[in-house]
């Protein structure tokens, strides 16, 4: 329990020597005042469960020094208990009640009187602080009570947002693959089978193939966020040559790039080897290149692999809008959902199961933009410190790969 305080004000050092032996204990901090100045200068600073004031001082008396502790809201509350030696014909006493004191004491002083007043204020002084606390503490509890509603009403909108955003997502591929089957059906009861022609049989087999990935792709996405909500995300490392990884995943893409009237263009600064999971830095690679092309404008978009003795960091630019200031922050957060005029916005899972996974890592992932100058996100994975061995006759050498995983 904290100490209470108490304040004395009195002029005479005597005085305050007699009431201080008279009141303390080990559980109050006793305050000492001459002068009224000095008394509000304690309670401006201090809380105090108790004033115990003498009236006549020099200056400004202990009435005047009541009125200005009414006056203030911090002091308004606080017990005075007033203490004269002046005979009781002078009718202090009234002038204190009207002052605003509790009690009026005159002096020579009763000891037990005034230990036992003393005793019954700071009781009452506790009693009000326990009081005050429970209030508070039931209030904090009332607003956490509030918050987690809250929360839990913002779930279960993200729930039907969610689940309404999957149906429709789901939706589009499958209603693309029910079409083309009641085409093929169609044909199949119509007899015509020049319909299916090697050439003809070999697109239906690739849109299919499309919207069977879009489907897979989705159901992946899902499946990934619940393993990481789950505690349950595995990584696997081994050896992986980014260099290699991001040929190839470049090449794979240039495809889709050019159907989208855009360009991916690779930059090797500094290959690279390092000890991680293959497939889930693939994961992340692709989830940000297909986001550069999706707000790219149909910009070219650079992908770029920069290395030291530290880290690999991988970077992808794009051309296009770039990002709002104010959604940076955001982007990402699960469900989170960029939106570009004529553009499918998606679930808003990819980069949010990309940061984790690059956290997964140890590494970072994170985006810089400017509006109208696009954005370039930032993928760094962590490696062994150590010294670059010699070059192998190319003209950049590629980092040590770490021990573990040579």
């Amino acid at each position: 329990m904290e100490p209470t305080n108490v304040l004395l004000v009195d002029d005479l050092p005597e005085n305050l020597r007699a009431l201080n032996a008279l009141v303390r204990a080990d559980d109050r901090v006793i305050y000492q005042a001459r002068t009224g100045e000095e008394a509000l200068a304690l309670l401006l600073e201090h809380e105090f469960a108790l004033a115990i004031v003498d009236v006549q001082m020099p200056g400004m008396d202990g009435f005047e020094l009541a009125e200005l502790m009414r006056g203030t809201g911090k002091t308004r509350h606080i017990p005075i208990v007033f203490v004269s030696a002046a005979g009781k014909e002078l009718n202090y006493a009234f002038k204190g009640y009207e002052a605003g004191a509790v009690d009026f004491l005159y002096k020579p002083l009763d000891p037990d009187a005034v230990k036992s007043k003393v005793n019954v204020f700071v009781d009452l002084f506790r009693q009000k602080q326990e009081v005050r606390q429970i209030v508070e503490q039931r209030e904090a509890t009332v607003r956490e009570l509030n918050a987690v509603q809250q929360e839990l009403q913002r779930a279960l909108e993200m729930r039907d947002q969610f689940m309404s955003m999957v149906a429709h997502e789901l939706r589009t591929p499958l209603n693309t693959l029910y079409l083309e089957a009641q085409m093929r059906k169609l044909q199949l009861e119509r007899g015509n089978m020049d319909h299916f022609a090697p050439e003809q049989l070999e697109r239906m087999v690739a849109r299919d193939m499309r919207q069977i990935h879009a489907m897979v792709r989705l159901i992946d996405d899902m499946l990934d966020v619940s393993r990481i909500r789950a505690g349950k995300l595995s990584i696997r490392p081994a050896r992986v040559d980014l260099e290699a990884l991001l040929q190839r995943i470049v090449g794979d893409l240039s495809h889709q790039a050019a159907d989208m009237h855009s360009e991916l263009r690779l930059s090797i600064v500094q290959p690279v080897a390092g000890c991680w999971d293959e497939f889930r830095v693939e994961q992340v690679i692709v989830n940000l290149i297909n986001n550069a092309l999706r707000y790219g404008g149909g910009k070219p978009v650079d992908v770029r692999l920069h290395a030291d003795s530290q880290n690999a960091r991988i970077e992808v630019i794009d051309q296009g809008v770039g990002i709002p200031e104010e959604v940076l922050p955001k982007i990402f957060e699960p469900f989170e959902r960029g939106k570009m005029e004529g553009m499918p916005a998606g679930l808003g899972l990819g980069l949010y199961i990309s940061r984790q996974l690059a956290e997964a890592h140890g590494g970072t992932l994170s985006a810089r933009s400017k509006p109208n100058e696009g954005a370039t996100f930032i993928f760094t994975l962590p490696r062994a410190d150590e010294k670059p061995t010699p070059g192998t006759g190319s003209t950049k050498d590629i980092l040590p790969l770490p021990a573990s995983c040579a």
